[in-house]
């Protein structure tokens, strides 16, 4: 799909916060300023969290608390070497009552769950995006027949 505001782009994210569930993980891929922070900043909006969502980039990961439904955690893997960097992180204490968006994750994500939803953004040369959802897994199987055309 084609974006071409960082309002489209949040409410893409609101929707897809939306579908989620407690334990889900949302992993985006893209280049820097591509528009993954937005895309979590309308997760945040979905998830009914209250705060701003800014990048983990130098904390690597926020918590953001929700008021009606699951937490968010926002997970910046930029800086990390290796996925033992992400266990040492201990999500794992808050991933089944969270939804969890990690940046940069593509690499490190498969530690954290077998079932994911990937979300790579490319900036298209008119500065718009082009955003590819890809479900991994039995828990976005559904994702995956409707995106072929098939029935769910």
């Amino acid at each position: 799909m084609i974006l071409r505001t960082p309002e489209q782009m949040r409410e893409l994210g609101a929707r897809i916060a939306g579908a989620c569930r407690p334990g889900d993980v949302v992993v985006l891929v893209g280049d820097l300023g591509a528009g993954k922070t937005t895309f979590v900043q309308g997760m945040g909006i979905g998830l009914g969290i209250a705060e701003p969502i800014t990048s983990p980039t130098f904390v690597i990961a926020r918590v953001h608390r929700s008021r009606t439904g699951p937490s968010l955690i926002h997970v910046d893997a930029y800086r990390l070497g290796s996925g033992l960097e992400l266990d040492d992180l201990d999500l794992d204490t808050e991933l089944a009552t969270a939804v969890t968006a990690v940046e940069w994750g593509e690499q490190h994500a498969d530690r954290l769950t077998p079932d994911r939803l990937v979300v790579s953004i490319e900036v298209a040369p008119d500065e718009s995006r082009i955003v590819h959802l890809h479900g991994v897994g039995q828990r976005w199987a559904d994702l995956e027949a409707s995106s072929r055309g098939e029935e769910p």
